[in-house]
């Protein structure tokens, strides 16, 4: 039982992860489109 609810809590903790690193990426993007549309204007 310990064994499953070990497993649980790590693969919580990889997709908390994996979100907070595809948002961090999202955020980088459309920093760098702002950056981009300034620059033009």
């Amino acid at each position: 039982m310990r064994k499953v609810v070990l497993a649980g809590l790590v693969a919580a903790t990889f997709l908390m992860s994996a979100c907070n690193t595809v948002k961090g990426a999202g955020e980088d993007i459309e920093s760098v489109g702002r950056a981009g549309e300034d620059a033009i204007n």
